[in-house]
């Protein structure tokens, strides 16, 4: 139990550090551990991280770190992208539970290896978070927000990989010249709704460990708030390249 909540400790202080990280690292660990087969690693870990993110989009909220404009664009699509995955999910698993575990495991792989080669593109991307007014960029079209939402929400009902990590790094993209810890706010709150319905569909499917998950939280709580409260003195550019190297490492050995 002690090494499980380090791990949710480790992994809650970079949700609230980076706005991700959390099922990219928290889903591949628990299968490589052995803690947990594929579809209950990932189902674990929805729900983990709906409760975890609960802390880190309050503490944004009371920052004033939230943009509600483009959690709203999000939503849109990720929330019916969430429910096609879930259907998909509950077909795969009606063709055997060792076929669907492979089908996630592969998914999860690609996902991951997908999440730090955009990550490494964000370290070497110059985008400016000086200019003065624009908290959020106009000309990002907002369908085009929507469609990422979508997309994501659809790979986070079957790996729990994307919340954070692929849309923060897509924010950063259509919302040039937002700060920072604005992204990360409005990033963290959005994916509190989306892996929130993806672990409602879980739970329905039995496909979470409870006492795992208690273990987590012992942790992540904690690490997650504490996360939250640096975000504004911890430097970012150091930790991308290592959270892009971990991730696409996990990846790798998930093949």
């Amino acid at each position: 139990m002690i090494k499980v909540s380090v791990l949710g400790f480790v992994v809650g202080f970079l949700v609230g550090l980076t706005g991700m990280g959390g099922g990219a690292l928290m889903t591949p660990l628990l299968i490589l551990l052995g803690w947990a087969r594929p579809v209950v690693a990932v189902g674990t870990d929805l729900l983990w991280g709906t409760l975890t993110k609960a802390t880190g989009a309050l503490v944004h909220c009371r920052q004033g770190t939230v943009d509600y404009t483009i959690v709203k664009r999000l939503a849109l699509g990720s929330v019916p992208g969430a429910i096609l995955g879930l259907v998909v999910l509950a077909y795969l698993r009606t063709r055997g539970l060792e076929s669907m575990n492979g089908i996630v495991v592969r998914m999860l792989a690609v996902a991951l290896m997908s999440v730090a080669l955009s990550l490494l593109v964000r370290c070497f991307a110059r985008v400016s978070t000086t200019q003065p007014g624009r908290f959020l960029n106009l000309g990002a079209r907002p369908w085009l927000t929507s469609v990422v939402g979508a997309v994501v929400g659809f790979l986070v009902s079957l790996t729990s990989v994307g919340s954070g990590s692929v849309i923060i790094a897509c924010l950063f993209v259509l919302y040039r010249g937002t700060p920072t810890r604005r992204i990360v706010g409005s990033d963290i709150l959005h994916a509190l709704l989306l892996v929130g319905i993806s672990a409602l569909g879980h739970l329905g499917l039995g496909t979470i460990d409870v006492r795992l998950l208690a273990g987590l939280l012992i942790g992540s709580i904690p690490g997650v708030w504490l996360g939250s409260k640096l975000i504004t003195v911890f430097p970012e550019k150091i930790l991308r390249p290592v959270l892009a190297t971990t991730l696409f490492f996990l990846g790798y050995k998930l093949l």
